[in-house]
């Protein structure tokens, strides 16, 4: 019974998440997704947290100002990605061979991370 219920929030959080006509109206979806999450296990502080959340988007969230957070957020991360590449062209340079793994590992999380904000619709 318990499984039913898991794969019917699942469908319908899903489809839900395909109707999203703004910007806002996802992120209002996004935080009843964990919503229903906290209530599954029980967490009241964290329940509190997100319907606090879920007021102030409610409240003042403004579709354009999410759009220029979301491209502020992708110029930091392209900035991160040129940081990392510079950081492992010096330790290139230097030849250090842990340091270039290192560097080379960081360069790829940054750069996978700019790729997920760039997928984004908005």
């Amino acid at each position: 019974m318990k499984y039913r219920i898991v794969i019917a929030l699942t469908l319908v959080s899903l489809s839900a998440g395909t109707l999203a006509a703004s910007p806002c109206q996802e992120k209002a979806q996004d935080i009843q997704r964990e919503i229903s999450y906290a209530e599954k296990h029980h967490n009241q502080n964290r329940i509190n947290g997100l319907n606090k959340a879920l007021h102030e988007v409610n409240a003042h969230c403004n579709d354009g100002q999410v759009r220029a957070d979301h491209q502020k957020k992708i110029a930091r991360q392209k900035d991160e990605v040129a940081e990392r590449k510079q950081e492992l062209h010096e330790a290139t340079q230097k030849g250090d061979a842990d340091k270039i793994d290192k560097r080379e590992r960081k360069l790829k999380e940054a750069q996978d991370e700019l790729k997920a904000l760039e997928s984004r619709d908005y």
